[in-house]
């Protein structure tokens, strides 16, 4: 059975949502049998390749609400990503553009390294402050998840992939996807937003039976 997941590792609930999937597949009793592919989704396609502005700010900004009431939702994912093992800071945290990142993404499917790829890249950004779209550290973190460093600098340094990205993308908007994590289980089961492991499970539970497998 097959599972896509469109996700952004700009997007901290990603993040929260990859560690309860992971602990709903552990738990599911075909797992062995279930495919993960992990797909490309932009939160902000104009974001720039450098951000500076603070998390916080701009989180205000961005949902027009006031300094506390962004600080208060700070602590909400805080205490959300330390429930499911997952460290966000903040503090140190600028996602910028994503699309570079998504292209290694894409080249980690094709090397079966994906997984890896995708929990490596969420703790750069969220948990160690690394900027997204830096070539040096995509290059790194593409090495730590087991790629070959020469060929990711090759992809970032070309275009590879970018077609790959648009068309995640593309698909995204035909679907009616408009947040992240959005997972489709068995092709037809559908899940908005970083649910529990308990739901997530339910889901692929009941998508494993649709196809009467």
């Amino acid at each position: 059975m097959n599972v896509e997941i469109w996700s952004d590792i700009a997007c901290p609930w990603c993040y929260i949502g990859k560690r309860r999937f992971d602990v709903a597949l552990a738990r599911f009793e075909h797992r062995d049998a279930v495919e993960v592919r992990w797909r490309s989704f932009e939160l902000d396609p104009s974001a720039p390749k450098v951000r500076d502005e603070p998390y916080l700010d701009r989180l205000a900004t961005k949902y027009r609400m006031s300094l506390p009431e962004a600080d208060a939702l700070i602590d909400q994912m805080i205490e959300a990503g330390a429930r499911n093992g997952v460290v966000l800071r903040f503090d140190k945290a600028k996602p910028a553009n994503t699309f570079d990142a998504h292209r290694l993404l894409h080249l980690a499917a094709d090397r079966g390294a994906q997984a890896e790829l995708t929990d490596k890249l969420f703790r750069s950004t969220f948990t160690k402050g690394e900027p997204t779209a830096d070539p040096d550290v995509l290059v790194a973190v593409a090495t730590e998840a087991g790629l070959d460093a020469g060929e990711a600098r090759a992809v970032l340094d070309g275009d590879a992939y970018a077609a790959e990205v648009r068309a995640d993308e593309r698909r995204a908007a035909d679907l009616g996807i408009t947040s992240v994590p959005f997972f489709v289980m068995g092709g037809a089961f559908g899940v908005s937003g970083a649910q529990s492991p308990d739901v997530l499970v339910e889901v692929l539970e009941e998508a494993w039976a649709a196809q009467g497998s």
